[in-house]
């Protein structure tokens, strides 16, 4: 494990938006705002010696379990964007990490995420096996208004599609991609939501990972305030997705 001489505890990253993270409005996609915050946090694991590189050694890996993300506005292509992340707390198998982004000194977003201690072979949580004191951990420090929650999944529901995992849905840690689950339900959005940027903060539950070659039910709420999506393999709730509409 090498901690790199530029750690800190809270790291500033700038990022500048490119036109392949934006939809034809110009504006910011909500999966790629993801992406950017999820590769802020792995920029920062990677300073501070707790990358998945380092956890490999020991068959660990950071997996998301829940993430909130509240947006006052979204960047626009070109934009440069600053995103401060922090590590609220980290004990045992699990850590809350926060996140915000700004554009100069206005905070446009703030997410908070709950990251669980993965056994890469096992396929099960367990506590962290490297040090990490030398993070120092803000637990008055918040990045959202309200904190990340359970998502009621019993609420009336109808079917909307079936889909099959493929080898471009999964990542490095070989099962399907956080951000690829809200992919898949915002594609089941009326366009006209996202695009005149009407989504005030979405909220994800991960419950349990799906696999190459499985096929998964997508279902979606009756009502649309909030909109609630589910993804379900073999009668199994694995993810949840809240929309709450300005």
């Amino acid at each position: 494990m090498a901690i790199a001489t530029n750690f800190t505890s809270i790291l500033s990253k700038d990022w500048e938006i490119n036109f392949l993270q934006c939809y034809p409005n110009g504006y910011l996609k909500y999966t790629d705002l993801c992406n950017i915050l999820q590769l802020t946090a792995a920029v920062h694991a990677e300073l501070g010696g707790i990358s998945f590189s380092d956890m490999q050694l020991h068959h660990q890996a950071w997996v998301l379990s829940r993430m909130r993300v509240e947006i006052k506005r979204l960047p626009k292509w070109r934009d440069i964007i600053t995103v401060k992340t922090w590590i609220n707390s980290l004990e045992n198998s699990r850590s809350i990490r926060c996140l915000e982004l700004y554009i100069g000194n206005e905070k446009i977003a703030g997410c908070e995420t709950f990251w669980a201690v993965f056994n890469t072979q096992t396929r099960r949580p367990e506590n962290l096996a490297l040090p990490h004191e030398h993070f120092v951990k803000y637990p008055d420090d918040k990045a959202t208004e309200i904190q990340f929650s359970k998502i009621d999944t019993t609420i009336d529901k109808s079917f909307v599609t079936e889909k099959t995992i493929y080898l471009s849905d999964l990542d490095i840690v070989n099962h399907a991609n956080s951000v690829k689950y809200l992919e898949w339900c915002l594609d089941y959005v009326e366009p006209k939501l996202l695009l005149n940027k009407g989504l005030e903060s979405f909220e994800m539950n991960y419950l349990k990972e799906v696999s190459h070659n499985e096929t998964i039910s997508i279902e979606s709420s009756n009502s649309e305030s909030p909109m609630i999506f589910t993804v379900s393999f073999a009668d199994k709730t694995c993810f949840a997705l809240q929309l709450n509409w300005k």
